[in-house]
């Protein structure tokens, strides 16, 4: 069978609203789907792309991208990748090509992270420069789905939200001591330390990420109360009244979850409180995109909620209280695309064009997941007797109100920095 008859006979019966067209590397036009709107255009240059994408469509299409070998026209890559996943979704099919139960089954493999590859997998995404993150985070860097009460909101305010969500859950008094497992570069960390007088020692892979998050702390005078360390979670030995984990379990793969809350609660005192924040699939166990997988987060994977219980039970701990955060990291999502493309001269300077390609993949790729897939986001309460926190969820909508007040003349400064940084 000619190879763009492969290409056809995989797209014929996908696509069924709006309208595809694909020229192939002969030049030749196939259209797919109906004469209605939405419509997308892409162009393929490369013979070779007729069977890879038939082969393994979730590895190759954004490979291809990357390589320049696959160009989308009159429109953008969101809106391509928004028809086809919309289609996908609509024909509740999986499209993973013949590789894709191969990869299913090599997950472990792909996922097995000993401190020595975790330290490899962390600085490969996060000690690239510092300026690149500058240019499409918040403020306060924070690299993790925000808290829109609003889906309006700007980003940060979500974010400022997202970090008094989590405190009032944590209830935090003067004097706590704080493990933040996977610190970043330390934006929650020194929130608690100074807005509520924690305690804080924050850990982490990155040496970019450590340095930032120390000289943060000494110029906010924050250096007695966050103090922060190049070290990985199994190497921890400390108690800790409350222990908090955002957006860093996804690197700690399937493997090593046992591990992993061992490491809490051995860690965590006896009326203490956790709480890990990740990345999670509602639809069951799972395996990471294969694209994703290779050029962004090795040996990363976002757990079934499944997967997470069994393993917290194992350990013994209590899971007391549980939120699904749905649409709230497609919007953070957008807001960091957006951010980026506006900023994509100044990325290609830092590095050059088949980085932007890749980093433009990603973000609109992953927000498409949390706006259409099965990508949501876990928070997960975690304790070692059940009457760690109060019966009812009122002691967290109050303590949320009273930083919220607290915290409003420094959002409006940062909004004001903002904007002026947006003029310059």
């Amino acid at each position: 069978m000619p190879e763009p008859m492969l290409l056809s006979r995989m797209l014929r019966p996908l696509i069924r609203v709006g309208r595809l067209t694909v020229i192939d590397a002969d030049g030749r036009q196939h259209v797919f789907g109906t004469d209605a709107a939405p419509a997308a255009t892409v162009r393929l240059h490369d013979r070779s792309l007729h069977w890879r994408i038939v082969l393994n469509p979730s590895l190759y299409v954004g490979e291809a991208y990357m390589d320049g070998t696959l160009t989308v026209e009159g429109t953008s890559l969101y809106e391509f990748l928004d028809l086809f996943i919309r289609n996908l979704k609509a024909g509740r099919g999986k499209l993973k090509g013949p590789l894709g139960k191969l990869n299913r089954l090599l997950r472990r493999a792909k996922q097995f992270n000993p401190a020595s590859r975790a330290r490899r997998n962390v600085a490969h995404h996060y000690d690239l420069s510092a300026d690149l993150y500058d240019l499409f985070l918040d403020s306060d860097r924070q690299y993790s789905c925000a808290y829109f009460v609003h889906a309006d909101d700007d980003l940060e305010t979500a974010q400022l939200r997202k970090k008094q969500h989590i405190a009032a859950k944590l209830l935090l008094e003067p004097g706590t001591r704080v493990l933040d497992i996977g610190c970043g570069w330390g934006g929650l960390g020194l929130y608690l330390a100074e807005r509520l007088d924690a305690e804080v020692t924050g850990i982490t892979l990155s040496e970019e990420q450590l340095q930032i998050a120390k000289d943060r702390a000494a110029a906010a005078g924050l250096e007695d109360r966050a103090r922060f360390h190049l070290r990985d979670y199994r190497h921890e030995t400390g108690t800790f009244d409350r222990i908090v984990s955002v957006g860093m379990f996804e690197h700690v793969g399937v493997n090593h979850y046992d591990e992993f809350f061992r490491t809490v609660r051995d860690c965590l005192s006896d009326d203490g409180v956790a709480l890990l924040h990740t990345i999670g699939r509602h639809n069951g166990p799972g395996s990471t995109n294969p694209w994703l997988q290779k050029y962004i987060f090795p040996g990363g994977y976002s757990p079934a909620l499944s997967e997470l219980a069994a393993a917290i039970e194992r350990s013994g701990l209590w899971m007391i209280d549980i939120e699904i955060l749905r649409l709230h990291y497609a919007h953070t999502l957008r807001h960091w695309r957006q951010r980026f493309l506006a900023n994509r001269a100044r990325v290609a300077a830092l590095y050059d064009e088949r980085f932007c390609r890749m980093w433009e993949f990603y973000l609109a790729t992953s927000e498409i997941s949390f706006r259409y897939l099965n990508s949501v986001v876990f928070q997960v309460q975690l304790a070692k007797h059940r009457d760690a926190v109060p019966q009812t969820r009122d002691y967290l909508f109050a303590a949320e109100q009273a930083l919220a007040e607290a915290d409003a003349p420094s959002l409006r400064q940062d909004r004001l920095k903002e904007a002026i940084g947006a003029r310059s």
